[in-house]
């Protein structure tokens, strides 16, 4: 039998150790700041609710949450991404709850900082679960968004999140302008120096959501939001709304949801490298993950996944299984 014996048919020589096959991986460390973990903040401020489609997942109250925080942050916690969940407060056609005195969000931000000064906070900014419809924007008479209003109305809660204490905030709703009109009322507080915009620019309208919405009780009453979230199919609108959030001045990038979606995040990569990049590995990931692979292997499983976010571009990876993840660093490095 004839072999190729040139230098370029002769691969295996490069990769037959484990240091060197560390060697072939390059920008695909698992570290704890690569990792940002979403909480789901309750109004009642001593619950702790399980979320029964997302195995190990909670709902917290904000007395319940810090001890929660304390155990994960010491073992090398570096993130979170805040999203508020209201039962009592009312949901109107304006979302006036998501930024009122009483929002979870809001009371809990100078407690989380003053607790853990060295934690990174984000606070999702949405109206989905703060709205009476459901939808992530204002809604004309007729039912269709209202577009100044509802950038208006994101960039008011955006605003009281950051002066509440967010580091960062990241709106989730796809708007046009709206990373403006935010940036727009940093600079007007004196605070564009101090918050950063993490924009949701890349997310897609995705059936991968459900247990999310489930656990956010934040599914539009009527319709769909098909109109302001991107078509699966669609390549050239995720680089344009990238475009877009780069123009009005995102700080940072996201692509959601992550594994069926890693083209658009090279694709977003190879766009705007100088702008780190985040994946949101979103609830249905989780569950699908969490419940058709055996116990043995998910860690396994996860961390496979997670090298591949990483290799296609991902700075960040927002997930559920951070908790599991910092597990598995530290035992990596004991």
């Amino acid at each position: 039998m004839s072999l190729f014996l040139k230098p370029e048919h002769i691969l295996q020589g490069g990769y037959f150790n484990a240091t060197l096959r560390k060697l072939q991986e390059p920008n695909t460390s698992i570290e704890p700041h690569n990792i940002m973990y979403p909480v789901f903040l309750l109004e009642q401020e001593d619950a702790i609710q399980a979320v029964t489609s997302m195995p190990n997942v909670y709902r917290y109250g904000i007395n319940r949450l810090i001890p929660a925080l304390e155990e994960l942050v010491g073992k090398g916690l570096k993130s979170i991404l805040i999203f508020g969940i209201v039962t009592a407060l009312p949901k109107g056609p304006e979302g006036r709850s998501a930024d009122c005195p009483e929002n979870p969000v809001v009371k809990a931000l100078p407690k989380i900082r003053a607790k853990f000064p060295n934690l990174l906070i984000a606070c999702d900014v949405c109206l989905c679960p703060y709205t009476s419809h459901g939808h992530c924007g204002l809604l004309t008479a007729s039912g269709a968004i209202d577009h100044a209003a509802s950038v208006k109305r994101i960039a008011e809660v955006a605003l009281a999140y950051a002066k509440a204490g967010a580091h960062i905030v990241a709106p989730s709703d796809m708007m046009d302008n709206r990373i403006k009109a935010i940036k727009d009322a940093l600079v007007a507080n004196s605070l564009q120096n101090q918050v950063s915009v993490l924009s949701y620019s890349c997310k897609f309208a995705s059936s991968m959501y459900g247990p999310f919405r489930d656990t956010m009780k934040s599914s539009p009453m009527e319709g769909d939001r098909k109109c302001y979230q991107l078509p699966p199919g669609s390549a050239n609108l995720a680089a344009r709304a990238a475009a877009r959030d780069v123009a009005e001045g995102a700080d940072f990038l996201m692509v959601k949801p992550g594994l069926p979606y890693l083209d658009i995040v090279r694709q977003t990569k190879n766009q705007f490298p100088h702008h780190p990049l985040f994946i949101y590995q979103v609830s249905g990931e989780y569950a699908m993950l969490s419940r058709t692979v055996e116990n043995e292997e998910v860690k396994n499983t996860l961390m496979e996944v997670l090298t591949c976010m990483r290799r296609a571009g991902a700075d960040c990876i927002i997930t559920y299984f951070a908790p599991l993840i910092l597990s598995i660093i530290s035992q990596q490095k004991s």
